[in-house]
Parts: C-alpha cells; structure tokens; sequence
C-alpha cells in the first residue's frame, strides 16, 4: 500500500543534478576576470575571490554534513539556494566591480552557498541507489563540473550577458537562476523510507554490503590520529590546487601565450574560452563519472596515483602548450578530465581506508583539502601572473602533483590495535 507513496526515485537524480549545474557556478569564476581587470583590478585580487569561496565552500561543507540528519536534505538545499542566491545577486545590486564586496558577497558568502548544497545531492543519491553507489556519486558531482561550460558561455561568447547588460546585473541574474534551480532540485532532496530498498535489491546477498559490514570504521578522531589521513589529504591538496589554478588562469594564460603566437586579442579570447568553457568544463564532468568507474576496477590507490601523475606531466607541458589552439584544446581536456577524477575517487578511497559507514563525517574533513589547495593555487597562480611568470605557476604545480602521486602510493590500509589505536599494516 505503502509502496505506491514512495517517490521514483530517478526523480531525486533530476534533482541532483539540476542543484549541481548551479552550484558549479564557481568554476565560472575565469569568465567575469578579464572585465574585473579592466575595471582595475590586479590578477591577485581576480584570485582572492576565487580563493575565498573555494574556503568557504569547503568549511561550510563541514557544518553542512553535521546538520544535514538534524535538518533533513531539503531545508538544507533551500538554504543554499537562498545563500549562493542572495550572494551573487547582492554582488550585482553594489556595482559588480568593488573588491571587498565581492571577496564579501561572491566568495564568503556564495561559497558558503555552495558548501551547503553540495553535500545533499551525494548523501541522498547514495540512499536511493544502495545498487549503484559508484555510478550514481559519479552522476551527481558531474552535473558540478558541466555547470560550469554553461555559466560561462551564457556570460561570455554565447549569451553575451556581460557585453550586453553589463557586469552588475549578470551577477544579480546569476543569483536569480542559482536561487531558483537549486530550490527547484531541492524538492526532491529527500531520503527514501526508512527500510526502504530498490526492487530486486537485497543488501543480505550483497557483496559490498557484506565487505561493510566486515570493515572497520573509523571515527573522526580516531582518523585524524592515522599518517594515512595525512598522505591522502596532502595529495588531495596537492591536486585540488593544480586544478584550481589552473581554472583561475585558464583564460588569462592562454589569451596571453596565444597573442605572443600571432593572434589577434579577440581571436585569442575565443579559443582561450573555449578552452575554459567547453574542453575543460565536459571532461571536468565527464572524469568524475570515468575515474570512478575505473577505480572499481584498478583500485581507489592506483587510480589516484595514475591520476595524479599524468596530471603532473601535463602541468609540466602545459607552457609549451598554450599558444597553440589544438594543443591548449587538448591541455584542458587531460587537466579538466584529472580534476574531475578527484571528486570521485578522494570519497571512495576515505570510504575504503576508514569505513564506508562514517564517510558521511570523515569525508568533509578530507575535502577540507580542497579549501587547502583552493588558497596555495589560485594565489600562486595570481601571484606569478602579476610578476609576468604563468608558467613558473604551471610548473611548480606539476611538480607538486608528482610529489603527490609519491604520497599516495604509501597509504596502506590502518587497523585497530588491542587498545583502540589505528596504526599501519605492513
């Protein structure tokens, strides 16, 4: 009787996804740098607001997890949606252009927007599809990195938004439609019944099931006590940071190589927005649904490290690269399809290393990595372009994400002693 009450649950997937193509906003952020610098704003301050909402994102993140069983996954996503809204649209009505309003409205707040919302989708997607955790955490964070394509060709190239109703009033238009689509997603953000199970789903006779309730789970304190939350966060770092700043530069490095190789500044613009918004945005999204996939079969380690590592050589590469259409084009695919991968697999190697039942608490303090590299990589990058040296920005990060493809490559799965005490296995 009951059964005919229960929500389809491919609804809570449209949901899903129509929060996370909203609250990839901030991967939009390149498009509205070159009319900040314009106006008068240095390389450094374009990265500041970056940096402060990649922060706040993650910190907000934190809260958001320890609320979200209190307060239940739609009050949370109607929060977001009125955070990040009320966020952008204040940026706009103050002008668009002051700095400390948009360190203020666009990265402490919107970012705490986006903090709030992002852990719902993954929390309730994984309820409804206990069958296909992997596929469906995939989906989820992949609407995140394709939100991004939109938003940015909508302001830029396509729509026009900024050439044609200026700065101020895209910022307040972009608060509307974020406000909206996260509380449209919102109304579906809910968990399944309690005892509920998908048709032909028996978690008894499931082998993942089965290998979680043989696994041992970690509390909080008792991970931050582990080196293995050590190396996992600082590879984390590490990767988030050479993918951050690379979103940050993305436009600007480009537009100046590819002038430096004969284009025209609006010749240059196009194909370096392109680059941002179609080639590194679709494999942004399209990585976290492969990586994921393929870490089912090579293991949550080795699909990291393999990650990490190619994604180093190609940071490494990249100067060589960005003055030539094709190769840049082919540079954001490999960055943006890498970048991706980190927010499938970094979840699925918490959940493998510490327990699959407290991931809900510890994962939120692995991503504060996230913020880590959302600070040391857009302002290295910010930095370093004032100075007139993008590449030496490129360069250092390569470095760093083999420096990370080492670190993860010691993480060994901990266990408890006699006395409680994680320690390392052979």
């Amino acid at each position: 009787m009951s059964e005919a009450k229960v929500m389809n649950r491919w609804f809570a997937v449209v949901g899903a996804v129509l929060m996370q193509l909203a609250l990839g906003a901030i991967y939009a952020w390149s498009v509205f740098t070159p009319s900040l610098i314009a106006a008068g704003w240095s390389k450094f301050q374009t990265q500041v607001v970056f940096s402060i909402g990649l922060v706040s994102f993650a910190i907000s993140m934190v809260w958001a997890g320890k609320k979200l069983a209190q307060w239940g996954p739609t009050k949370l996503s109607f929060l977001s949606a009125l955070v990040l809204g009320a966020g952008y649209a204040l940026a706009g009505l103050v002008g668009g252009t002051s700095f400390t309003a948009l360190c203020l409205f666009i990265g402490l707040i919107g970012g705490a927007g986006i903090g709030l919302g992002y852990v719902v989708p993954i929390a309730v997607g994984m309820r409804w599809f206990p069958d296909k955790k992997g596929f469906i955490t995939g989906l989820a964070v992949a609407g995140f990195g394709f939100g991004a394509m939109a938003w940015v060709k909508l302001a830029g190239a396509w729509g026009n938004l900024i050439a044609n109703i200026g700065l101020s009033t895209t910022f307040s238009l972009y608060g509307l439609l974020f406000c909206l689509m996260i509380a449209a997603g919102g109304i579906f953000m809910r968990f399944p019944p309690e005892g509920w199970a998908p048709e032909g789903y028996h978690p008894e006779t499931n082998a993942d099931a089965a290998n979680d309730a043989e696994e041992e789970n970690f509390s909080t304190t008792e991970m931050l006590r582990t080196p293995q939350f050590y190396l996992i966060f600082a590879t984390f770092t590490f990767s988030a940071a050479a993918g951050l700043m690379s979103i940050g530069l993305m436009k600007l490095y480009p537009m100046e190589a590819l002038q430096a190789a004969g284009h025209s500044v609006a010749e240059a613009s196009a194909i370096a927005g392109t680059a941002m918004a179609v080639f590194f945005s679709l494999a942004n999204g399209l990585g976290r649904i492969i990586w994921g996939t393929m870490s089912d079969k090579l293991g949550r380690k080795r699909s990291i490290l393999l990650m990490t590592a190619i994604q180093g050589a190609t940071l490494l590469a990249f100067t060589a690269m960005a003055g030539n259409a094709f190769l840049l084009y082919v540079g954001a695919t490999i960055i943006g399809f890498n970048f991706g991968g980190n927010f499938a697999l970094f979840p699925t190697i918490t959940a493998d290393t510490f327990g699959t039942k407290s991931v809900g608490q510890n994962y939120p303090y692995i991503f504060l990595a996230y913020g880590a590299g959302g600070i040391g990589g857009p302002l290295l990058g910010g930095v370093l372009g004032d100075m007139g040296n993008f590449p030496l920005a490129f360069t250092i990060c390569g470095v760093c994400c083999f420096i990370g493809a080492a670190a993860i490559a010691m993480v060994k799965k901990p266990h408890r002693s006699l006395n409680a005490s994680p320690e390392t296995t052979g």
